[in-house]
């Protein structure tokens, strides 16, 4: 089963993932043009963008041992990532629920909403 972390969660579970000794990923998985529209640079983790289309193909450029969280533009393609994930031996994932949609709504507004 997939976690479903909020926007305004997911510092919290940066924290807790990060101190299990590795920093967490937060991949990206929208479409260019949509990190052109609106991105975020959260502290405590590293950020990767990775079209969602290119994820089975560059899976070996991540790592199964590192805490995973997956974000999009409204949640739903970061789910069918997330759960990939999970079926090809990642143990830490997380999807962040309502996407960078509801990261701008909840947790800063100067994310820009398309």
């Amino acid at each position: 089963m997939v976690e479903q972390i909020t926007p305004e969660g997911f510092a919290a579970w940066t924290q807790a993932a990060g101190a299990q000794g590795t920093a967490p990923l937060l991949l990206d998985v929208r479409e260019p043009a949509e990190w052109r529209a609106a991105s975020v640079a959260p502290q405590g983790c590293e950020l990767l963008q990775m079209p969602m289309h290119t994820v089975p193909a560059r899976l070996a450029e991540l790592d199964r041992d590192r805490p995973v969280a997956v974000l999009c533009h409204h949640g739903g393609r970061s789910m069918q990532v997330a759960m990939f994930l999970l079926q090809h031996g990642f143990e830490r994932v997380a999807n962040v629920a309502g996407g960078i949609d509801a990261w701008s709504r909840q947790l800063d507004p100067s994310v820009p909403r398309y």
